[in-house]
């Protein structure tokens, strides 16, 4: 995998996010990095486990995502860049997973974390086989793939949040669903009142579910409330989409076997 991001993944279209963090570099990096902490706002993750790390400071680490009734298992290899000589920090990644039912099969990607005189423009971008056989083939393009560069962008709001008012990404999750909420509520009631104001005929009825539809799908969110269309979808600018050079020389991941529930190498 070099800087398209996988000779056979390069037929489908890369995903870009970026974002603008009015925060520190040593604060996104840490917040983004760290295992423990870069779970807790990304949706693409449940759990990372490092595994362990070879003489060129490449990190293999477990994952998981947790799905209602099933969690998905794989691997991954990283290797972070913290001091450039351009100011810049990146980070670049491969994954792959043996799990048949993953509807993301194996795939690489990068950070780059760019400073400017407001703050840090946070960026990834990444590409993958889709997993699932040819039914994730069929859904890749119009189902998966959206879902997936949705889920990105909505977790770069939450680390922004995060990162620049300290709002936990649990209190910042639980603010969307409570957003969404109401503004299905709203919507609902919409439909309500426009269904008795032609039963009664009542123009002011008809108001009401207007104003109601209104509010559910204009009002401005709440600031804590994070947002994907807060993120750029396109790159601004062909450097920002192309992969750092250290992505072609890292490792694929291996496969881990598990004893006692832990991650285990099976070399």
């Amino acid at each position: 995998m070099g800087d398209k991001l996988g000779a056979s993944a390069s037929a489908r279209k890369p995903l870009y996010i970026e974002i603008h963090i009015n925060a520190s570099m040593e604060r996104v990096w840490e917040l983004s990095q760290d295992p423990q902490s870069h779970p807790r706002w990304d949706l693409r993750f449940s759990r990372i486990v490092p595994i362990d790390e070879d003489q060129r400071r490449q990190v293999r680490f477990y994952y998981e995502f947790r799905f209602p009734l099933r969690t998905i298992k794989g691997t991954g290899t990283s290797l972070g860049n913290r001091y450039r000589r351009d100011g810049q920090a990146t980070s670049v990644l491969k994954f792959d997973t043996a799990d048949a039912l993953s509807p993301i099969g194996p795939g690489s990607g990068y950070w780059r974390y760019i400073p400017t005189d407001g703050g840090i423009r946070f960026i990834t971008g990444y590409n993958y086989e889709p997993g699932m056989g040819l039914v994730g083939k069929l859904l890749d393009g119009k189902v998966i793939r959206p879902l997936v560069g949705w889920a990105t962008a909505l977790s770069f709001d939450r680390l922004r949040l995060w990162a620049e008012s300290d709002l936990d990404p649990r209190y910042s999750r639980n603010r969307w669903f409570l957003d969404v909420g109401g503004r299905l509520g709203g919507v609902l009631a919409a439909i309500g009142l426009f269904r008795l104001a032609l039963t009664k005929l009542s123009p002011g009825i008809a108001a009401l579910g207007v104003a109601s539809a209104a509010i559910s799908c204009f009002l401005k969110p709440h600031w804590s409330v994070p947002r994907a269309r807060r993120c750029l979808r396109q790159a601004p600018d062909e450097r920002s989409a192309r992969a750092p050079s250290t992505l072609s020389g890292l490792r694929m991941p291996h496969h881990v076997v598990f004893d006692n529930k832990q991650p285990k190498s099976k070399e």
